[in-house]
Order: C-alpha cells, then sequence, then structure tokens
C-alpha cells in the first residue's frame, strides 16, 4: 500500500529510517519503535587524520560515495524493504552545511520516490534519543540534565520531553571538548583523532601532576556563563607548560600531561552538569556524544553521580558517536506521539538550535 505523504501505517511501532551526515561519520539507521533493527555507519575519519582535523569538502564527498553502500547495507541488516517503511527520518542540523546537504538531500529524494513521509530532526537531540533504544530493560526518565561532548560540540541541555520541550542550559563558547583533545594531542605528537590516544597514553600518568585550569568555573563566570564552557584557556595553558618544559631542555611527562589535562576536561564537565542537576533538583544525568567513550570521563562521571545521589544514563557506546540509529529513533518518538511530518521546504541548517526538535 502506498501512503499519502504525512500519513503513517504502524502509529504504535512505526519502522523507521534513520539517516545522519552532520560531521565525518555516514550513518544509517533502522528502528521499530524503540528496538534496533539495524546501525551501519562509514566513517572517512582516515581521509582526515592526514589533515588533524574535519575537512568539510572532503567529509561531503565522502558522503556521497558512502551512502548508498551504507542504505543496502542496513537494509539487509534489518531484514525489510525500501516499501516497508513507515517514514524517514534525517539530521537537518547542526553540523557541516555541505554534510548535512548530502544526507537531506538523499532523505527528500527517498521520501518524495517513495511518497513517504519525511521528519527532519535535531542532532543533538537525536543523541538524547538513542537512550530509548537501551536493552537492558529500562527506559529513560523525564525530565532530564543531557551532556552531549563531541568533536563539534558541547552541551549542557534541560530535557523536559523529547520531543517537545529541550532548553538549552549552556554550551562551549569557543572549543568544542572533542577539538580540544584533538588539539592537544597534536601538541603532544599524538595522531588523529586525539581522544583515543589521549585516553591510552593517560592510562600511565598522574592526573594530579599539574593542575591546569578549569574555563569558567570562577565566582565571576557564574552570572553569564554558569553552565557555559571554554576550553581555549586549558588548551593554552598545556601548550605553555609543554614549551617551559622543552625550553628548558627538560623531557615532557607525556602521561602526566595527557592524563592531568584529560581530568581537567572530565572534572568541570561533570561539575557543571551535577550543579545543574542540584538546581533544577533532576536526579538523572545522560550523557551522549563521541567523547563519552573517555574512559575517565564515564569513571568519573559515575563516582561523582553515586556519591550526588544522581543517577547515570551512558546509551551504549555505538549509540553515543554520530549515528542514523539514533536519528531514526527520535523520528519513531515524534511519530508516537502524534507529531505531523515535515515538510519538503526544510534545509540543512549548520547552526539549527536545540530547542528546535524538528524542522
Amino acid at each position: 500500500m502506498i501512503l499519502p505523504q504525512g500519513s503513517v501505517a504502524h502509529r504504535q511501532e512505526p519502522l523507521i529510517l534513520g539517516i545522519e551526515t552532520s560531521c565525518d561519520e555516514t550513518g544509517i539507521g533502522i528502528v521499530r519503535g524503540s528496538t534496533l533493527l539495524a546501525n551501519v555507519i562509514t566513517s572517512s575519519m582516515d581521509e582526515h587524520a592526514r589533515y588533524g582535523g574535519v575537512v568539510p569538502e572532503v567529509a561531503a564527498r565522502a558522503h556521497l560515495e558512502a551512502l548508498e553502500p551504507a542504505l543496502r547495507a542496513a537494509l539487509a541488516e534489518a531484514g525489510v524493504t525500501l516499501a516497508e517503511l513507515d517514514a524517514i527520518a534525517v539530521t537537518s542540523g547542526p553540523g557541516l552545511s555541505g554534510a548535512l546537504m548530502v544526507g537531506v538531500g538523499a532523505a527528500k529524494a527517498l521520501a518524495v520516490a517513495l511518497d513517504k513521509p519525511i521528519y527532519a530532526v535535531n542532532h543533538l537531540v537525536g543523541h538524547v534519543g538513542a537512550d530509548v533504544l537501551r536493552t537492558d530493560g529500562t527506559s529513560i526518565e523525564l525530565p532530564t540534565i543531557a551532556l552531549l561532548v563531541s568533536g563539534g560540540h558541547t552541551s549542557l541541555l534541560l530535557v523536559r520531553d523529547l520531543v517537545s520541550d529541550v532548553e538549552l542550559l549552556g554550551e562551549t563558547i569557543d572549543d568544542a571538548a572533542g577539538e580540544a583533545f584533538d588539539k592537544v594531542a597534536r601538541l603532544l605528537g599524538l595522531p588523529y583523532p586525539g581522544g583515543p590516544h589521549i585516553d591510552r597514553v593517560a592510562e600511565g600518568g598522574d592526573p594530579k601532576a599539574i593542575r591546569f585550569p578549569r574555563g569558567l568555573s570562577q565566582s565571576k563566570d557564574m552570572a553569564k556563563h554558569r553552565y557555559d564552557f571554554s576550553f581555549s584557556g586549558l588548551k593554552t595553558a598545556v601548550a605553555r607548560w609543554v614549551e617551559a618544559k622543552r625550553d628548558a631542555g627538560e623531557d615532557v611527562p607525556m602521561a602526566d600531561v595527557a592524563a592531568s589535562f584529560r581530568e581537567a576536561v572530565a572534572d568541570i564537565l561533570l561539575t557543571k552538569a551535577l550543579a545543574a542537576c542540584a538546581a533544577y533538583g533532576i536526579p538523572r544525568l545522560l550523557l551522549g556524544g563521541g567523547v563519552v567513550a573517555n574512559a575517565r570521563i564515564r569513571e568519573l562521571a559515575a563516582e561523582r553521580c553515586a556519591a550526588a545521589g544522581v543517577e547515570l544514563r551512558i546509551p551504549p557506546l555505538e549509540l553515543c558517536t554520530d549515528n542514523g540509529a539514533m536519528i531514526a529513533a527520535l523520528g519513531a518518538q515524534l511519530v508516537q506521539a502524534g507529531f505531523p511530518p515535515s515538510t519538503l521546504d526544510f534545509s540543512a541548517d549548520s547552526t539549527l538550535p536545540v530547542t528546535t526538535i524538528q524542522a
């Protein structure tokens, strides 16, 4: 049966295809309601490594090449056909403009060709939506504070309702945490992406060896930047410390520098997130984004949350990085809540505010 645009056959357990192309990972996910059927991710990270960071034009071209094979792989993994889909969900922002355009264009083409409803959704809220795909029998309880930490975003959210009420409490005013990891790794001569390599080197170091600054944590910052983050000063402090050692002809204690830097990032992230939990009286914290793969951030989050009596929720790590499954999951939530689909005149929006859950 061919459905008219705007209708969904199975509203309670909709079969949704999700497309994610906001940065350097081409993600195609398929969910049925809150059940994950397929999650295919193709990364162009190796192509960007030679440049020490993501090159937007390279990312867009890689999405063009990867999208069709990833789509075919996801359909095969889920054991469904395009005709069986109830709707298509796609990241419309925020992200890299050229990369977003590839996913948006593909989603619109599929929606028109298949005569299926389309849901244009927010990438950041998608990270929160990934939690509905957990297989441990628990479900996300709202409201919750959500801390999203990735290469391009560091955001603190108050999520009252996943599909209708998300408030931005704070975000980075300069470098995102993931960018800081990449820049410090380059400073230490470690490969891109920096997070996993700093994690590895830091395991042999003393996190208290060097007291690096915690940005925007002074009393003077509380009025304007209570829940905002800044990692540019931390990156500079690490650079100056390392330069001083090298200028003095001394060996740089790589493990101690990596561990102390990692500790500073984890400390300020969790301090601000738990401060928000306390201020809003919400005993729940959800972590999302690729930087959550960092071992110390997860470890410190568990310690601090347990001490504060706050429930900690972390989606499966494969759903923390950018992926199409989280976009499909958010699309399914919108369908189940009875939200109408997006019209075809939406566009890729690199600065889409987190308060705009559906474009």
